[in-house]
Parts: C-alpha cells; structure tokens; sequence
C-alpha cells in the first residue's frame, strides 16, 4: 500500500503544480508532511535547503530523497517514475495543445491568472518555514539571515547555492555557541 501512497503523493503534487517546481513544493509539502507524515516540518525544509543547494530540478531531488526514506530504492524509482513521467507526457500534450491556440484569449487568461494562485502557495509555504525558523533560532537570528539573504540575493546578486551554503556554516558553526 505504501507504494501506492508514494505514486500518488508525487503524482498529484507534479500534476497539479503548474509552474514547475516551485509550484510543486507547496503541494509536496502537503503530501508528505501534512498528509502522510513522512517528513516532519524541520525535516522538510532542510531537505529543501539541502536540495536546492544542489544542481538539478527540485522536485525530483525531493521525490528521490522521500521515495528512497519512505520505501527504500522501490521507493525512489517509484517517486521519480510518479514526479517525471507523468508530467512530461503531459507536457508534450499541452504544449501541442497550446500552440494550436496560443492567439486564444481562454488560453492566455488561463496561463495567467494561475500565477496569483502559486504565488499565494510558495507565500503560505514560506510563512510555515518562517515560523519553524523562528521557534528553533529565534526572531533576531531569523530576521538577520533573512535580511542577509535578501540583500545578496537583490542587492549583490550572489547565486543561491551559495547563500544556502553560507546559512549551513553559519548555523553549523554560530548557531550551536548561542
């Protein structure tokens, strides 16, 4: 049964995530979190950390990592086959489809009034990662990394990777002397 919980986990969270990973993310986090309970929240966002600190799209590093935890390698090639394969077949379908009516209005209103909608998820994920920060390390600490971050990320342009990989020495080296 278990494989069949993984299948559909990642299946309905790819599918449903129009936007790709990012939209994806939210709907992972209810799967495996708040649903199934495989991971808890601090878990996950340091698997996210973690992942997004690597090459490669996200979802798949997450459906590898949960799949593999959940139900060893049955699990992972199982999460990986529910998070890909579905979504690429899909992909080729739609994008024929759109082409064909990409001029249509329905098609445009479509594309992009979806977007509100994922920026409302990543935001609600977001808050949920912040309020878990909080608890562990505190207001100050979080808020200093947060605005750091920001300002690499805006004002330096410093890649991602590098921020995450920055906060991992930081907490490994700072946090634990507080």
């Amino acid at each position: 049964m278990i494989w069949i919980n993984l299948f559909l986990a990642f299946f309905i969270s790819n599918i449903l995530g129009y936007g790709g990973g990012p939209a994806s993310i939210p709907l992972m986090y209810e799967e495996i979190v708040s649903r199934y309970h495989w991971l808890s929240n601090s878990d996950f966002s340091n698997m996210l950390a973690i992942g997004n600190a690597l090459p490669g799209p996200i979802a798949t590093k997450i459906a590898a990592y949960v799949g593999y935890d959940v139900y060893g390698w049955w699990g992972f090639f199982i999460a990986l086959f529910a998070t890909v394969f579905p979504s690429a077949i899909a992909l080729i379908l739609l994008l024929k489809l759109i082409q064909r009516h990409k001029q249509s209005l329905i098609v445009k209103g479509m594309t992009l009034l979806v977007q509100p909608v994922i920026a409302i998820m990543m935001l609600l994920l977001t808050w949920g990662m912040m309020k878990d920060a909080v608890t562990s390390i505190g207001v100050w600490q979080s808020l200093g990394i947060g605005i750091v971050s920001l300002l690499c990320l805006t004002k330096f342009r410093i890649h991602p990777a590098f921020i995450i990989i920055g906060a991992f020495c930081y907490g490994g080296i700072v946090v634990p002397h507080l």
